[in-house]
């Protein structure tokens, strides 16, 4: 009995050993592949890899950018006498929406002249401020949209800008485009094909050369157009040709649908206009506009982003 529970202990110190020696055999393995990386990194096994989040410290970065930016536009908000802050416009599409005449809005023979539209196809909830001819130069008007980062195009008229350039170079410098609204304003259709084309390669003439771009969107005066506007527009490098769907006054909307309310993608038409055409300045027009806007829960974005 004494024999058979020596032997056992024997087995159990040597299978104990065998386990010793295993160890010390794999960790030398290991040692010795360590050694012959030397200092050299180990590279990942090729194929996709997962990706890395990004560090904790530059999201604390960004997030106090965020921070800072929404407070500097509720400063400017309340600075210049609105309700409430704006809201912020989303990213603009990675691809952009296919641009088409407006139903009821093409003209025969139209596949290939640049599309009349009202509104942008979009599911974003926003909409965008396009400002018509250039007779008033406010600028307090200049300074209110530069602080509260709202982008809007300008459609100019050479008849009325032509008093002082400067201020819409200002415009231009300050990330505004500029467009083609024609050299004198007339009513299109009752023109020849060139006359037309006069009046709107003309001014594409003025835009480069009194600010250094020929423009790719025209609107034509009143929103009146036929097929040799457009075939002129074309001629004269144009692309597209938006209108609108609602107006903004200084005291009141207008509206083209019949429900009478903003949809995703509406184009907004006002005027460059002051105390002499209006009870109020163009201030007090974006006022107004921002209240409708953000109360019903809409941001403003750049129209050039989804074209």
């Amino acid at each position: 009995m004494r024999s058979v529970r020596q032997n056992y202990k024997n087995s159990v110190k040597l299978t104990a050993a065998r386990s010793g020696i295993a160890a010390l055999a794999l960790a030398a393995l290991v040692s010795g592949c360590a050694e012959s990386a030397g200092s050299k990194p180990v590279k990942p096994a090729p194929g996709r890899q997962a990706p890395q989040a990004p560090p904790a410290r530059a999201l604390d970065s960004y997030a106090a950018k965020l921070r800072r930016a929404q407070a500097e536009r509720a400063a400017a908000a309340k600075r210049w006498g609105l309700a409430k802050t704006p809201l912020a416009a989303p990213a603009p599409p990675a691809k952009k929406p296919v641009i088409e005449f407006r139903d009821g809005f093409e003209v025969e023979d139209g596949e290939d002249l640049p599309p009349v539209f009202t509104t942008i196809p979009t599911k974003d909830k926003v909409v965008f401020l396009t400002i018509d001819d250039g007779a008033e130069k406010d600028p307090a008007f200049l300074r209110m949209m530069s602080d509260l980062k709202i982008p809007y195009t300008a459609f100019l008229s050479d008849y009325l800008v032509k008093e002082d350039y400067g201020y819409f170079r200002k415009m231009r410098d300050r990330g505004v485009v500029l467009n083609n609204h024609t050299l004198h304003h007339p009513y299109l259709p009752g023109l020849s094909y060139e006359r037309q084309k006069r009046e709107i390669c003309g001014m594409q003439d003025v835009m480069k050369k009194q600010f250094g771009k020929r423009p790719t969107l025209f609107r034509p005066p009143f929103g009146n157009y036929n097929e040799d506007t457009l075939r002129a527009a074309k001629a004269c490098g144009i692309k597209a040709a938006p209108l609108w769907n609602e107006e903004i006054f200084v005291d009141h909307w207008e509206y083209r649908e019949w429900d009478r309310d903003l949809h995703p993608g509406d184009i907004v038409l006002s005027h460059f206009r002051g105390k002499e055409d209006w009870k109020g300045t163009m201030p007090d027009m974006v006022r107004r506009f921002m209240k409708m806007v953000t109360d019903k829960g809409y941001a403003v974005a750049r129209l050039e982003d989804y074209l």
